[in-house]
């Protein structure tokens, strides 16, 4: 397998974002093509993995930069995973923003995500020392 590049300063085309998107099962991002493209091309930083001209990985954050940033998506094509690339992507995309003071992100309730955000500096919310701290959503 070849070893990605990764790109800064990219906004992938709408129907390689579809393609990628659907690989990993994130049909709630692929329902609509173009407000996929639009909100990826809005996002404060994007990090692509390329083999060749084939996307196979992103992350994206959003925020302001200052002092707040969210980790809105991080995504390794399947045939891609479990190589380092999700590793490289997430360091890339959060790497000018080291001084935010909030990093967060928002994740499915899998074991093996838990596993890779804590062994990236993650703490999940309710495991925060001395925090009293409560997230909510709302999804529409």
């Amino acid at each position: 397998m070849n070893t990605p590049t990764l790109t800064t300063h990219e906004i992938p085309g709408r129907d390689e974002l579809v393609k990628l998107y659907r690989s990993v099962g994130w049909e709630a991002y692929t329902r609509d093509p173009d407000r996929l493209h639009a909100a990826v091309g809005r996002s404060l930083r994007v990090v692509c993995a390329r083999v060749g001209d084939d996307l196979v990985g992103l992350a994206r954050v959003v925020g302001d930069g200052v002092t707040i940033v969210y980790l809105q998506d991080i995504l390794v094509a399947p045939d891609h995973q479990r190589g380092g690339v999700g590793t490289a992507l997430l360091a890339a995309v959060l790497e000018p923003f080291a001084d935010v003071r909030q990093q967060v992100l928002i994740t499915d309730d899998d074991p093996g995500q838990r596993a890779f955000y804590e062994a990236r500096g993650f703490t999940e919310i309710r495991d925060v020392p001395d925090a009293s701290l409560r997230a909510f959503l709302r999804f529409t």
